[in-house]
């Protein structure tokens, strides 16, 4: 049987590669202040609680830009989503949810 797999997901930084990398135990993720850092799914195999996974990084997702390096980020997080079993969607609790936020959540909804 295969590790589940645990997709991290949200807007242009917000934290998800922090996460991703505090998880991991190690600094594999980029990590800077500058959106677009991380483009494509970065892959760690992890161990957190006893349980084992495989965790996704995921650029962050811009719901409706057209901008092509864009577009591609969101494509593949689109593809952490479509595989994985559970989606840890992360927010900027500083400036609080704001429309992309919804908007990523209800993409996130419709993803089943």
């Amino acid at each position: 049987m295969s590790k589940p797999i645990v997709a991290v997901v949200g807007r242009p930084n917000v934290g998800k590669s922090t996460l991703f990398n505090v998880l991991a135990g190690k600094k594999i993720s980029i990590v800077k202040d500058t959106p677009g850092v991380t483009r494509d799914r970065i892959y760690a195999d992890v161990t957190w609680l006893d349980k084992q996974f495989t965790m996704v990084d995921t650029g962050g997702i811009e719901p409706e830009s057209r901008d092509l390096i864009l577009s591609s980020m969101r494509e593949q997080a689109e593809i952490a989503i479509a595989t994985a079993d559970v989606i840890i969607f992360v927010t900027d609790v500083q400036q609080g949810v704001i429309d992309a936020d919804y908007k990523v959540a209800d993409m996130l909804r419709r993803s089943g």
